[in-house]
């Protein structure tokens, strides 16, 4: 099993991870999406951390009244995050700003699953998939949804932006498809039915606009080229409960992340014979947050229904260095 080093951890007492990302701005800061009593019921809390030299420590934390799933930051300030929420509701925050949210956009008609802020230069959108089957485009500096892109025939898990192609994202459902969609197209580009279960987690490879990976129910992540989508490229086995989250590594085209309801975080080399690298068992409940530093190569970020945050290179990814 792996040895992960070269962090920290902090306990957030009470509340559940579902989701951490690190700052494309600051290296060592992360923010954390956390609900109370496993997101069942209950408040959220958006945690803002970061990584010093003795640890992790608690920068600012902001309160709201149902259960966070998913945050995102902002790609044109660094002081500002998107949260996604139980209560159907996306709230923009000011960490300058230490008081309740800058905005909230309250549309969807349930839980809201996935925030994502688009990467690709000269836009500012983010994209919003919830348990309402939609997902809904948003202009932050517009006080309501540019568009609702409706297909699903099930609970939308994850909502992606393309870092290559401007305005193109992927969403997975509990349909069992990923789908592939255009901002500027009247529909959905692509279907891809990707599992035979329940599709959680889905992400772009940095290095290839055309290869995707997907984590869901059946323990298995997926490779997927777009060009040709009846077979995928690479599957990937080993966890022993469902996929829910993956990431593609920011340094190295074949490298990628996952962590799983089996409380573990595996990494993979698709390119190899044997591609699981590492398994690591720090945690004692289900692992749901997982992200790589765009800043630090190798560095990992992970958080589960265990309280507890966790900043790591696993000695995998320090040997890839």
């Amino acid at each position: 099993m792996g040895t992960a080093g070269g962090g920290g951890t902090l306990r957030l007492p009470g509340l559940h991870g579902y989701a951490a990302e690190f700052s494309p701005y600051w290296p060592g800061r992360v923010a954390c999406a956390a609900a109370q009593y496993y997101g069942i019921a209950g408040c959220g809390t958006l945690a803002v951390l970061e990584q010093n030299e003795t640890g992790i420590v608690l920068l600012r934390s902001f309160d709201w009244n149902d259960g966070l799933f998913d945050v995102t930051w902002s790609e044109n300030n660094e002081h500002v995050l998107i949260t996604s929420s139980g209560d159907g509701s996306l709230q923009i925050w000011d960490i300058a700003k230490p008081k309740g949210p800058l905005q909230v956009y309250k549309e969807h008609t349930q839980e809201a699953y996935s925030v994502d802020w688009s990467q690709t230069r000269g836009e500012q959108l983010v994209v919003s998939g919830s348990w309402d089957q939609t997902a809904k485009l948003w202009d932050p500096a517009v006080g309501k949804s540019l568009r609702t892109f409706k297909g699903h025939e099930g609970v939308i898990y994850s909502t992606i932006w393309s870092p290559h192609i401007p305005g193109c994202f992927a969403s997975a459902s509990g349909d069992q498809t990923l789908r592939i969609w255009d901002v500027k197209a009247p529909g959905v580009r692509l279907v891809i039915p990707a599992h035979q279960a329940e599709i959680l987690s889905c992400d772009w490879c940095k290095y290839d606009e055309n290869l995707l990976v997907t984590g869901a129910v059946d323990c298995s992540l997926k490779g997927w080229d777009l060009r040709n989508v009846r077979q995928p490229v690479f599957i990937l086995l080993g966890h022993t409960y469902a996929v829910r989250r993956v990431k593609f590594s920011p340094f190295h085209a074949t490298l990628l992340a996952s962590c799983s309801y089996d409380f573990t975080v595996r990494f993979w080399d698709f390119s190899k014979p044997n591609p699981l690298l590492e398994t690591v068992e720090h945690h004692t409940e289900f692992t749901c947050g997982l992200d790589l530093s765009l800043h630090k190569c190798g560095q990992v970020v992970d958080c589960a229904w265990d309280e507890l945050v966790k900043i790591y290179t696993p000695s995998c990814l320090a040997a890839a260095v």
